[in-house]
């Protein structure tokens, strides 16, 4: 293989990061996976242990690490409600202080540093379907402060190391996103409905079921970041990377109760504070400038989903905080 790179991937032992080491290991390059293993399972990545271009290391991405890389992908930073709002001030650092040391090496090294943003930026949002250029309605005191505007102020620090020091940098916006590796305990939508009804338990449903969400499949996301990170010189971002498929969470609940044969009962909940009523990407510039959009449809890559998490011993999980 010519132009193989070292790539460090941040938070490359969770749910995406691992399935981008995949990918990049496969390719041939030298991957460096840095994870503290905070919401992260060891287990996502020790197929990849024995390999001579794979090396994993435990490490916060909020202390200064120092490391010779031609990009970084710097995907850490806990993403599931419950986990952020375990501990804000940290969640806060991670995205700040994670994102000043990773452009510090990217700077010295002068790699090119892709930041993994979050469709949170947008909020609870006025514009629907969200366009990158729609600034969003966040509550900047609210419970789910402390992930939203850490993206956004990781965001800040991006476009500031590229104006003010030429840092080569790319920025995108993950959607919803769902896939084998998800942590059955990550409190996310999708993992719950399928834990609850391989349980057999009822499901939970929050609110009356009808907010919306769209759930892209891990592996076309992955294709879009890796697109991200090797398009065009002048596409530093932010571009929206998700489904536009739109589906409320009741017609999710639904599915995967059809889709396990459960005879779980959907039993409703009071929505949490700040949590957004719709969410669908508008991936225009994604179609236009990396030829990106999703090819997986919901049932498929949720049947996809039910068979890894029924190939698991789920008693070999617990929750990574008290709020799940």
């Amino acid at each position: 293989m010519t132009n193989v790179q070292r790539i460090l991937v941040t938070g490359g032992a969770g749910f995406l990061g691992s399935h981008i080491c995949d990918r990049l290991v496969e390719a041939g390059h030298d991957v460096i996976c840095l994870d503290n293993f905070f919401t992260s399972q060891k287990t996502n990545v020790t197929h990849l242990l024995d390999k001579p271009n794979f090396e994993l290391i435990r490490h916060d991405v909020t202390m200064p690490v120092w490391l010779e890389v031609d990009q970084i992908y710097n995907m850490a930073c806990p993403a599931a409600p419950g986990h952020y709002q375990y501990n804000p001030i940290k969640t806060m650092k991670t995205s700040v202080l994670g994102a000043i040391n990773m452009l510090g090496m990217a700077l010295r090294c002068r790699a090119r540093i892709l930041q993994a943003s979050t469709s949170e930026v947008y909020g609870d949002p006025e514009v629907h379907p969200q366009p990158e250029s729609y600034r969003g309605s966040v509550n900047p005191i609210g419970p789910r402060a402390c992930y939203d505007e850490g993206k956004r102020a990781a965001e800040t620090l991006f476009m500031d190391y590229q104006r003010m020091n030429a840092v080569d940098v790319r920025v995108i916006r993950i959607f919803n996103t769902y896939g084998p590796r998800m942590h059955p305990y990550d409190g996310r939508v999708v993992s719950n409905f399928i834990r609850q009804a391989l349980a057999r338990e009822d499901i939970t449903l929050y609110g009356d079921g009808s907010q919306t969400r769209s759930f892209c499949y891990c592996d076309d996301l992955v294709e879009g970041i890796i697109r991200m990170m090797n398009g065009p010189d002048d596409l530093s971002g932010p571009v929206n990377l998700g489904n536009p498929d739109e589906f409320t969470i009741r017609e999710l609940a639904e599915l995967t109760i059809e889709l396990t044969g459960a005879k779980s009962k959907i039993i409703n909940e009071p929505l949490p504070a700040d949590d957004p009523t719709r969410r669908r990407p508008d991936i225009t510039l994604a179609k236009d400038r990396l030829d990106w959009e999703p090819e997986v449809k919901l049932r498929d890559g949720l049947a996809k989903t039910i068979e890894s998490f029924q190939s698991i011993d789920l008693s070999a999980y617990r929750p990574p905080t008290p709020n799940y």
